[in-house]
């Protein structure tokens, strides 16, 4: 074999009690449809030329050299509902690289595949590539896309569907879900040699239960405000798709918003919009509590415990708020915020809210000054809005355009463009996948080439539920 990865294997150090040993189950056909080169570049993968080896290897079908494989244990507050054990159903850890996780997900059954198949069908693996790229391109912490491949092979669902296999790359897969699992089983054992474990991969300056705690309440308090800026609706956040590195994982049910509503919900799961776009924030502090009640154990005194993890979790809200005014601060040009432009903002997002604004093209329009374009500048409170935006924007030494330029992306994943394409894969036309890739490359920057990528759904193409890829 000429593809070289250069793996290390260290979650398999930790008790094995939290994973399975577990090769991939080869397929029957595989072939290559995408490889991340910069990114293989960076994890260290070196003679990655031949497309049938990738497709051999980031299929499950070929091991290579160095890999231990494993599926990973977890359990879950599934919509609040506890789980007490999950683990990869549809996935193995193949193992490290320059410090990433290296995953095949849709790589066959594992003991933790809870009857189901341990398949994907080629959907969500086209579905999270394209969507978990553009969030890295956009700035949010973020799961990566190293490969996708179709395996030559049916999966059944609802219908029949081609199959396929992702290579997802992570700082980790530790969940939050991932230390539930431990507490629940009183294995105390296990889950300091996991705290040691993800403070030495992830927070080297924590050296405490407490000041793990602390460190993944701020990442996390700051991704979803990240999320909340760029209209981004997770569509899961079950405690088991909440990392402890602070990154977006599990690209199900999510979706982009294209008309502002904050309790938009597009998940065919989420019935009581528990997951809604403007719930995020509170979910994410939701999550944070049960990582906490999870590293009680661990802890001597544990009144006094629960009395400083609860303070912890109690600033959580005030921390996203504070991210999520800076970042829409920025979204309106405005570099340094003060105590009225929360008020600036929120009756802005009211307006929107009221005429049902696309919120991408919206900023973008404010951005260029084109907003006599759009349904909202026809509000009756519009017109004395701008007037306080732009009294405001006077007191800024800052370019307040080149601020919004680089807080507004210009062109964001939208649902009917992501189906449009997977619906166009299933007949063999791979292109549109790559010209959609293209476009969320540098979505930041203007490119009339991909001006039908900002183009909101017209009224035949809207996507009102999107779905999970079991």
């Amino acid at each position: 074999m000429s593809l070289h990865i250069p793996f290390e294997n260290s979650y398999v150090d930790l008790p094995d009690r939290l994973f399975a040993r577990q090769k991939p189950t080869p397929v029957r056909a595989p072939k290559l449809i995408a490889y991340n080169a910069a990114l293989g570049t960076q994890l260290g993968i070196t003679n990655a030329s031949d497309d049938a080896e990738l497709a051999q290897v980031f299929s499950g079908s070929s091991l290579a050299d160095g890999s231990d494989p494993i599926a990973q244990l977890y359990a879950g507050h599934q919509f609040g509902n506890w789980n007490p054990q999950l683990g990869d159903g549809r996935a193995v850890l193949l193992g490290e690289s320059e410090g990433y996780d290296i995953q095949l997900k849709g790589s066959g059954v594992t003991p933790f595949s809870r009857r189901g198949d341990g398949r994907s069908w080629l959907g969500p693996v086209l579905r999270e590539y394209i969507v978990s790229e553009a969030m890295h391109a956009m700035g949010v912490p973020t799961t990566r896309a190293l490969a996708a491949v179709e395996t030559g092979e049916t999966v059944f669902r609802e219908r029949p569907q081609p199959g396929g296999i992702l290579t997802r790359v992570a700082s980790s897969h530790m969940r939050v879900g991932t230390f539930q699992i431990l507490a629940a089983r009183q294995d105390t054992e296990g889950l300091q040699a996991l705290v040691e474990y993800a403070c030495a991969r992830h927070y080297p300056h924590a050296s405490s239960s407490a000041e793990l705690l602390e460190a993944v309440i701020a990442r996390q308090a700051k991704l979803v405000a990240h999320w909340m800026a760029v209209g981004f609706i997770h569509g899961v956040m079950n405690t088991d798709n909440c990392t402890i590195s602070g990154e977006t994982i599990d690209y199900g049910p999510c979706a982009f918003m294209d008309t502002f509503h904050p309790g938009m919900v597009f998940s065919s799961i989420d019935h009581y919009g528990r997951y809604a776009y403007g719930n995020q924030p509170e979910i994410s502090a939701w999550n944070m509590a049960q990582l906490a009640t999870s590293l009680l154990p661990l802890e001597d005194n544990s009144d006094a415990a629960v009395q400083e993890f609860t303070k912890l979790v109690h600033a959580m809200p005030e921390l996203i708020r504070t991210e999520w005014r800076t970042r829409f601060a920025a979204k309106l040009g405005i570099s340094a915020m003060v105590a009225e432009d929360e008020t600036l903002i929120a009756d802005l997002l009211e307006i929107m809210t009221a005429t049902k604004a696309d919120f991408t093209n919206t900023f973008n329009a404010l951005t260029d000054g084109a907003i006599s374009e759009t349904a909202l500048s026809h509000h009756e409170d519009y017109q004395d809005w701008h007037h306080r935006w732009q009294t405001r924007l006077e007191t800024e030494t800052a370019d307040p355009q080149e601020i919004m330029a680089k807080a507004n992306p210009v062109r964001i994943p939208r649902n009917h463009q992501v189906e449009a394409m997977i619906q166009a894969a299933l007949t063999g036309d791979h292109a549109p996948f790559h010209t959609l890739l293209a476009a969320l490359e540098h979505p930041y920057a203007k490119d009339e080439s991909f001006a039908t990528f900002m183009a909101p759904p017209k009224p035949d193409e809207v996507v009102k539920q999107t779905f999970c890829g079991t």
